[in-house]
């Protein structure tokens, strides 16, 4: 697979015939659900006084895609995320990396291969296939949340350029659901159906409470947003499959990250890898929680009690319980195991350790200073 350069110089890359088989069986099924979906999508804005071409149109232009990750993990090869960013300039997915901030399966008749051939009408389970070809994961960030479209996956976003959504692929909810209602950026018309559908249902999109429709298209159609709002959007989101190599020269945009890593050798590694592929780097608001305030019920009893042994453990009296404290855990777990032992599987404590990050972003205020 290689990339190229049309007459206008914008970089493309090339896809497998894995990839654009995977992009064409999506969008057949998006094309079949556009009557449906354009007849909902009027009905729904019949009140705002917007064309449903319009705002189609609008949001697929507004949107970002962005790909959250935890820069301080550690990969297979024992590097972490943000290192081998550095130095290899591609992101890559669980299927190279063998890490996840979701579900880990990457090997054939795994949870992950079974969900990709469900998605893509078994394009990627073909014999010529490499791990390599398999797609990347992220979000379509439409409300501009300054966490990225999917803080669940991660503390630090890349913010991707425009040209990318053209080879990717959406569902409205994340791919471990089997979600029914999917499209690409030319075949968006079920997505955004089901956008406005569940926000006159609930009140609630993307993760923002007390968004109404209006609120929605106003933003899609490129009103300011708030950007120092953190989305929040553990569960809510669209998710986005990026077709291709997603290559850090041509295809970032910018590049966010948590302040818990200002100082650190892992926030010198970001800063290096903006410096090296030419973007900028963006700092958000970040997450803080004190440790005696960590919710018991969210994600469970045994997750405060972690949080007190990780803070005891690995931070300043006085500091939160921030990104980078949790990460230092998760380093611990798996280059120290016996260290950890008395809790049980090295697995368990590595999903608590994910639990306790969905706790700090449901949960946590900004840094401050």
């Amino acid at each position: 697979m290689t990339a190229t350069t049309d007459a206008d110089g914008v970089h493309a890359a090339t896809l497998t015939a894995a990839q654009t088989a995977a992009l064409a069986y999506v969008r057949s099924l998006a094309e079949a659900e556009r009557p449906a979906a354009l007849a909902t999508i009027a009905r729904q804005l019949a009140d705002v006084g917007h064309r449903p071409e319009q705002v189609l149109a609008a949001a697929v232009r507004h949107g970002r895609l962005t790909v959250n990750f935890h820069p301080d993990r550690l990969c297979v090869d024992g590097r972490t995320v943000a290192l081998a960013l550095a130095e290899d300039g591609v992101y890559r997915s669980q299927f190279v990396t063998g890490i996840s901030n979701g579900g880990l399966s990457p090997y054939p008749g795994g949870d992950r291969d079974r969900w990709e051939h469900l998605m893509f009408g078994g394009a990627y389970q073909q014999p010529a296939v490499l791990p390599a070809h398999r797609p990347t994961y992220g979000g379509l960030n439409l409300l501009d949340h300054p966490d990225g479209a999917c803080p669940r996956f991660g503390s630090c976003h890349l913010r991707l350029r425009p040209e990318v959504l053209a080879r990717a692929t959406f569902s409205l909810g994340d791919s471990h659901l089997g979600p029914d209602v999917v499209g690409t950026a030319d075949a968006f018309e079920a997505v955004l159906a089901g956008l406005l559908s569940t926000t006159v249902a609930t009140g609630e999109c993307l993760g923002r409470v007390g968004t109404d429709v209006a609120t929605l298209v106003r933003t899609v159609l490129g009103a300011p947003a708030t950007p120092t709002t953190a989305g929040r959007a553990l569960d809510d989101y669209v998710e986005a499959q990026i077709h291709g190599v997603l290559d850090l020269t041509h295809d970032v945009e910018e590049l966010v990250v948590d302040p818990s890593f200002a100082g650190t050798p892992t926030g010198a590694t970001l800063e290096l890898i903006a410096h090296r592929y030419g973007f900028p780097l963006r700092w958000h608001p970040g997450f803080t929680l004190a440790v005696d305030h960590v919710d018991a019920e969210f994600r469970g009893p045994a997750i405060p009690v972690l949080a007190a042994r990780l803070h005891r453990e690995f931070a300043r009296p006085g500091a939160p319980v921030d990104a980078a404290l949790i990460g230092r855990g998760a380093v611990s777990a798996v280059t120290e195991p016996e260290r950890w032992a008395d809790r049980g599987p090295i697995a368990d404590t590595l999903q608590h350790l994910k639990q306790l990050w969905h706790v700090l972003v449901r949960f946590g205020t900004p840094h401050t200073g």
